[in-house]
C-alpha cells in the first residue's frame, strides 16, 4: 500500500506543478483514473479544466484526445466511421477520437442529445458499436467532460442516465490570490504544461487500479453508505435521489482515497469526504426546493451530519 500510496503521490506533485493551489481537486481527478471512472468538471471558463485533463493524460503516459462539443458534432465524429475502401472492396473503420485513454470532451452539453448519447456506450460498457461490429475501448479509459454551470443559451443539459454515467463531479474553482500570483509567474516564460514529464506507466497504472480493488470496506461502511442514499431517498426536498450506482461509485472512491492516504481499509472520513462529489450531480431537487434555491450540494451536507457514524471496525489478521 505505501508503494501505490507514493506512486499516486507523485502524479499528483507533478500534477500541480501546472494546477496550482487545488491539491484537493487534482486528488479527486486522480481517484477517477484509479477507480476506473469518469469525471465531469463543472466550472466557468478559463480555470483551467483542459490544463488538467492534459496533465494528467502526461503524467500517466496516456494517450489524449480532445472533443469540442458543438450543436453540429454527430454521433459518428465521435465514435468513427466506416469507409468503403475501393482498392480492397471492404470497409475500413476509421476510429474516432472516443478511441483515446483519457477522452476530454469539452463543454458536453452545447452537442445534442444524440450526440451525447454517442458516449454512454462508451463509458459504461467500455466498447463502441458501429455498424454492428463492436469495438473494445483502450485500458485505461477515462472520459472528463466539462461544462459551464452559468451560460445556458445554446445549451442541452445532460440526461440523468448520463449524469449518472459520471462517477464524480467536480469544481476547481477560481485560485487564491497568492496562487494566481504563482500562475502568473509559471506561464511568464512558457506554458507549463510543456514541462510535465511522465511519471509512471500504463502498466503502472493497471497495478494502482488493481490494487484500489484489494482495499477493505468493512461491512459497517457499506451499511453507512447504503444509509446516506436512502436518506437522499427519503429528503423532503429531493424529487429523485442518488442511485445504487452511487453507493458503488461511492465506496470505490472511498477505496483509492483510502489507497492514496496508504490504507487497506476505508474508514467513515473517506465516505464524508467523498460524498459531495459522488452523490450530488445524481439528486433532482424537487420543484419547490429550487424556487428556494436549495442546492443538491447542500442537500448532501445535510445527509451526511444526520446520518450515524458507523464505529468503525478495522480488519485483523
Amino acid at each position: 500500500m505505501d508503494q501505490a500510496a507514493s506512486l499516486a503521490e507523485s502524479v499528483i506533485a507533478n500534477v500541480e506543478r501546472v494546477i496550482i493551489g487545488k491539491r484537493r481537486e487534482v486528488e479527486l481527478a486522480l481517484l477517477a483514473v484509479i477507480c476506473q471512472g469518469h469525471l465531469l468538471v463543472e466550472d466557468v471558463p478559463g480555470v483551467g479544466k483542459t490544463t488538467l485533463a492534459k496533465a494528467i493524460a502526461r503524467s500517466l503516459g496516456c494517450t489524449f484526445r480532445r472533443i469540442q462539443f458543438t450543436p453540429d458534432l454527430l454521433p459518428s465524429d465521435v465514435t468513427g466511421v466506416s469507409i468503403y475502401n475501393q482498392k480492397s472492396g471492404e470497409f475500413e473503420f476509421r476510429p474516432g477520437p472516443i478511441l483515446a485513454q483519457i477522452v476530454l470532451a469539452d463543454e458536453i452539453n452545447r452537442a445534442t442529445p444524440r450526440t451525447q448519447s454517442a458516449l454512454l456506450e462508451a463509458m459504461e460498457e467500455r466498447q463502441i458499436t458501429v455498424d454492428g461490429r463492436t469495438y473494445p475501448m483502450p485500458r485505461p479509459f477515462l472520459v472528463m467532460a466539462t461544462q459551464n454551470p452559468i451560460e445556458y443559451e445554446g445549451t442541452f443539459p445532460l440526461p440523468e442516465a448520463q449524469l449518472d454515467r459520471f462517477m464524480m463531479r467536480i469544481s476547481l474553482g477560481y485560485p487564491s490570490r497568492d496562487d494566481e500570483i504563482a500562475v502568473l509567474d509559471a506561464h511568464r516564460l512558457s506554458q507549463p504544461i510543456e514541462s510535465i514529464d511522465q511519471v509512471i506507466d500504463t502498466t503502472g497504472l493497471l497495478q494502482l487500479q488493481e490494487a484500489v480493488q484489494q482495499v477493505h470496506v468493512d461491512r459497517a461502511i457499506k451499511e453507512y453508505i447504503v444509509s446516506i442514499n436512502e436518506a437522499t431517498r427519503r429528503h423532503p426536498e429531493v424529487y429523485l435521489g442518488a442511485s445504487p450506482r452511487g453507493s458503488l461509485a461511492l465506496q470505490r472512491t472511498a477505496q483509492g482515497r483510502a489507497l492514496l492516504h496508504g490504507r487497506d481499509y476505508v474508514t467513515p472520513d473517506d465516505i464524508k469526504a467523498l460524498a459531495e462529489a459522488t452523490l450530488a450531480h445524481r439528486l433532482i431537487i424537487s420543484p419547490s426546493a429550487r424556487i428556494k434555491n436549495v442546492s443538491a450540494r447542500a442537500v448532501i451536507g445535510e445527509v451526511v451530519d444526520s446520518v450515524p457514524v458507523p464505529g468503525a471496525r478495522i480488519r485483523t489478521g
